[in-house]
């Protein structure tokens, strides 16, 4: 056997191994027709044959490579036809599921009465667990779908008709993402300052009234559960409508008024939290105070989100 036929027998059985076996045949056929007669060409231009068969095989590249030009198979994980759809949701889920995950993960520590390092050991564990989990099976459905040729996904070629909506300032994936953020962490505090306390000179006292535990903290968490909701909604639709404004006024007015009845009764703030940590009379001077900036606040924070979401729906019905 010469050197000639050595290099490309080799040549073609390399391309050959990944091709199915009902076509090798013919492709194996073409391709060393193909090989002799670039061979042939360099030959009659003056090549000697060895050179000009090293020469064609280096044209012609890797062998794995050419069969995949044969047959049609994808040399990559996740092309671009689905890449930015991968993308986007990849993204999206790793926002909302990680925070979700560290914040159950830390309130079941914190019930369970493990330290602050536990918890915090506890929730990154599980966070970065999540978030492999997440990017692993979102990867494999994607490289399903592009190994299988699924068209579900595909809605051909791009036109201007596919530009998105524009989104109305404050119903953007940051604004959703914001607002679900501040409400784990309105939760996370509630949950600090009930089992561990707000002041490191005083563990286990709190700013709130114990008596608030169980039934009116957990119906705040239900209430912060749905404005989650109404965020995601908001994102969703991608734009605030008036029965979404709407919406929010009730869930601010559910929080306000309790929290201000509450107040009033002087069953929403510790009594013992202020004179605890300040001598004298003082303690009970500041308690009032706080007590009556605490109750502006509320006033404020409903007033001022329930007149952005509506002036935001008027906008988006005006456009």
């Amino acid at each position: 056997m010469t050197i000639t036929e050595s290099l490309t027998d080799r040549y073609v059985d390399a391309a050959m191994r990944t091709v199915p076996e009902d076509q090798r045949s013919d492709l194996a056929a073409e391709l060393r027709g193909s090989i002799d007669d670039q061979i042939e060409a360099r030959i009659a231009d003056g090549a000697d044959a060895e050179s000009a068969e090293r020469a064609v095989l280096t044209d012609l590249g890797d062998p794995d490579v050419l069969a995949a030009g044969y047959t049609g198979r994808q040399l990559h994980l996740i092309g671009p036809r689905y890449y930015l759809d991968w993308w986007r949701l990849l993204k999206l889920l790793l926002w909302i599921v990680l925070p979700c995950v560290a914040f159950g993960v830390a309130l079941g520590q914190v019930l369970s009465g493990a330290t602050v390092g536990e918890t915090i050991g506890s929730a990154v564990v599980a966070v970065l667990t999540a978030a492999l989990h997440i990017a692993f099976w979102t990867t494999l459905v994607f490289v399903v779908l592009e190994r299988t040729g699924h068209e579900t996904m595909d809605a051909g070629p791009w036109t201007p008709d596919r530009l998105p909506e524009p989104r109305q300032r404050g119903a953007g994936l940051g604004d959703m993402i914001a607002s679900i953020g501040f409400l784990l962490i309105m939760a996370g505090v509630v949950l600090w300052d009930h089992f561990i306390g707000l002041v490191p000179t005083e563990p286990g006292l709190s700013f709130l009234d114990d008596g608030l535990w169980p039934w009116w903290i957990m119906a705040l968490f239900l209430v912060m559960a749905l404005e989650a909701v109404l965020a995601i909604a908001v994102y969703g639709v991608g734009r605030w409508t008036v029965p979404l404004a709407v919406a929010d006024g009730i869930l601010n007015l559910i929080i306000a008024v309790p929290a201000l009845w509450l107040l009033a009764q002087g069953r929403l703030i510790n009594p013992d939290f202020f004179p605890s940590i300040i001598d004298g009379a003082d303690g009970e001077t500041v308690q009032n105070i706080v007590a009556t900036i605490v109750g502006f606040v509320i006033v404020a924070v409903a007033i001022w989100d329930t007149t952005d979401a509506a002036l935001k729906a008027v906008r988006s019905r005006q456009a």
